[in-house]
């Protein structure tokens, strides 16, 4: 029996561009509660970075100190309502936040791939960091408005996790995606799908939500 072989994302390999300036007291603070990260660059000046497990607050705690620990450069989606706040405001904008403006005629996804390509065009980094689950409840699936956001974007995709057994935060596997979601998805649960997070029973399935 013949045919086409399936299509699978290509992973990226080659040299890669390095994060920042580094945190020690952020590393520090992780190594003193046993964790590493494993984190040796970027493929690229924009992409889009895809979380998982999500299953603890303390996901945001221990990928804060990652961040700043590396020195990479993130932005993450936030509501902008919390931007007006002028306090709390200019400390989202200082950790990577990027509003979301829910009553824009465009969608989500279509402002942050402009976003992006405006980034690109002035020659500056901008990856998007996005837990897909939504949530840390228990759900059918992953959203997808950042898997779009690659898509439409045409950049690479990062694959980390929190593995709270092993207490490592890892982002080594990049791709390059299909556009088939059915292939794109089953690769990011081969890769992502046997990770344990804080609480390993809110784990959502790997797959588009219905």
């Amino acid at each position: 029996m013949t045919g086409q072989p399936a299509l699978q994302p290509a992973v990226l390999g080659g040299p890669l561009r390095p994060h920042g300036r580094q945190s020690r007291l952020a590393r520090g603070l992780l190594r003193l509660f046993g964790w590493t990260v494993d984190a040796p660059g970027l493929p690229a000046e924009q992409g889009v970075i895809l979380v998982y497990p999500h299953t603890s607050n303390w996901d945001f705690v221990v990928g804060l100190l990652a961040k700043w620990a590396l020195g990479l450069q993130l932005r993450f989606w936030a509501k902008d309502s919390l931007f007006r706040l002028p306090v709390l405001g200019r400390w989202m904008r200082y950790v990577g936040g990027v509003a979301v403006d829910r009553s824009s005629r465009h969608g989500i996804v279509a402002d942050t791939v402009g976003q992006m390509r405006a980034a690109a065009t002035r020659g500056e980094r901008f990856w998007l960091a996005v837990a897909p689950e939504g949530t840390r409840s228990l759900t059918t699936g992953w959203r997808t408005g950042a898997y779009q956001v690659a898509v439409q974007a045409d950049v690479p995709v990062g694959l980390a996790y929190f593995d709270f057994e092993r207490r490592i935060v890892s982002l080594t596997r990049f791709v390059r995606l299909t556009g088939d979601v059915d292939a794109d998805f089953a690769a990011f649960a081969d890769y992502l799908g046997h990770r344990v997070g804080k609480r390993p029973a809110l784990a959502s399935p790997i797959c588009p939500r219905t």
